[in-house]
């Protein structure tokens, strides 16, 4: 058996952010896990044809560590050059298992520590756990009729098979989210064919990307001045938490109507517009950035099936629509997302008194600072319920947590303690508090069903208020909600 003071389950941007502040606090008995053969999580993962980020790469970066981007909007080979950078300057590979799947991670009470069980029959031992595995990791097929009757090629956005050729193909690509709005554009001009089923329409804005100069790159390697850099963009995307949750109005005069002059003026078919124009209030769903969206949406060798001309069956050599339409397809694209709310850990976890979070979570997950749960001692759930952003970089809600997690380990060890939990009646407050809140966005009160609810019907990606509002939160150890032992 091995053992460790802390594993770190998952090696993207959230496992990679716990080692750095591990390291930086002095403590280097820690250890990742890693399922796949290789490290760096969602932006090595994901693949798939004009991959790229929609926060600027300014922001989304981890603050220890400045990079001279190319430009504003980095896409997934720069970002992958950036995890890189990080893995070797924290030297974290020779931290990290790779191949390792977690199966199993259960809380040993006579010793006050977890035992976490791997596919591979390996059992490893830790006073801590930062779990780290990430919400958009593991992907979502639904299981259309006929489904595992087709005889083509298929496969999903997160695992793109780059030894198949889509050019000169009939393509159709299901889903019409941020992974699709970026792949239809990449491929269309190479299909024979592109049918997007379009189940929900989003709304679109422009993409104000820019390329840096090399003058400009030379500045973007001065700590300093890039620091300054990442607080204007922050600034600047913050404030749209004004129109998410406090001003419908103001949401829709300064975003909604730019996204409907976006239609208007790259689109002119009339029944496109109105297949494209979603009937909800902008940001209820996820805001697709792109200025090459419609533009291949209206391509002659491009069908848009919308909601009324969905899938009604797939067969063994393509898709029946809806409309009675037999479709021939050589590829299908499953860009159908991702479990992100009730599937935040993927893997059982078994805590004091046998409690498992499977039962805790029945209803709905819920964490308080969506990191930490009564009865689940030293475990800590980077990116859990309730951390998700819809304005601003998600890396800076990762790096706050750090400060919660860190504070927490070290009153443990300050104290010559075993354990750490979080007292059920504060997660309950917590978590009453998240909710009401939540009644005041626009996530749950603009009109549409999003993969940022829960079964339950209840927003678990997204925290109700400003980004800065949790850093606070995080930042101050509340002690009184604890329980050290």
């Amino acid at each position: 058996m091995k053992q460790y003071n802390i594993l770190i389950i998952g090696s993207g941007f959230g496992g990679q952010s716990a080692a750095i502040n591990l390291i930086q606090q002095g403590q280097h008995d820690f250890f990742i896990l890693e399922r796949r053969h290789f490290m760096g999580g969602t932006w090595c993962q994901n693949t798939y044809p004009g991959a790229a980020v929609d926060v600027p790469s300014p922001l989304y970066s981890i603050s220890h560590e400045p990079y001279d981007w190319s430009q504003m909007y980095a896409n997934q080979q720069e970002l992958g050059h950036y995890t890189e950078h990080v893995l070797l300057t924290y030297q974290l590979r020779e931290k990290t298992a790779l191949n390792c799947n977690v199966k199993k991670v259960e809380w040993q009470e006579d010793i006050a520590r977890w035992h976490i069980y791997t596919d591979a029959g390996e059992v490893y031992q830790s006073q801590f756990i930062i779990n780290a595995s990430g919400p958009l990791s593991t992907p979502v097929i639904p299981n259309f009729k006929g489904r595992d009757t087709f005889k083509g090629k298929s496969f999903h956005t997160n695992d793109w098979d780059h030894s198949y050729s889509y050019k000169g193909k009939k393509v159709a690509i299901i889903g019409s989210g941020a992974s699709a709005a970026q792949i239809i554009p990449a491929i269309a001009p190479d299909c024979a064919e592109l049918h997007v089923f379009q189940r929900t329409p989003h709304w679109v804005l422009p993409r104000h990307d820019k390329i840096f100069k090399p003058w400009q790159r030379v500045l973007l390697r001065n700590k300093l001045l890039y620091k300054l850099l990442r607080w204007v963009i922050y600034w600047g995307l913050e404030a749209r938490i004004i129109g998410f949750k406090y001003s419908q109005a103001g949401l829709k005069r300064l975003a909604q109507t730019p996204a409907e002059a976006h239609i208007k003026r790259q689109i002119t078919d009339p029944i496109l517009r109105e297949k494209v124009t979603p009937d909800y209030t902008i940001g209820c769903k996820r805001i697709i950035l792109s200025n090459t969206l419609y533009p291949a949406y209206c391509r002659d060798n491009v069908v848009v099936h919308n909601k009324d001309d969905g899938i009604e069956a797939i067969t063994a050599t393509g898709i029946n629509t809806t409309q009675g339409d037999s479709l021939d397809v050589d590829l299908i694209i499953y860009s159908t997302g991702y479990d992100a709310t009730d599937g935040v850990i993927s893997y059982p976890v078994v805590g004091r008194g046998k409690k498992t979070l499977a039962d805790v979570w029945q209803d709905y997950p819920r964490a308080y600072l969506g990191t930490s749960l009564p009865d689940f001692p030293n475990l800590f759930i980077v990116t859990g319920p309730n951390t998700g952003i819809g304005h601003t970089s998600a890396l800076f809600i990762i790096e706050a947590q750090m400060n919660y997690i860190k504070g927490a380990i070290k009153r443990v060890h300050a104290a010559g303690a075993q354990s750490i939990e979080v007292r059920p009646e504060a997660e309950e407050r917590y978590t009453q508090h998240i909710h009401q809140e939540m009644t005041k966005t626009v996530w749950y009160k603009g009109g549409c069903n999003s993969w940022y609810k829960s079964k339950s019907g209840k927003v678990i990606a997204m925290f109700p208020g400003f980004s800065f509002s949790y850093w606070l939160l995080a930042k101050r150890f509340k002690s009184a909600d604890h329980v050290i032992k």
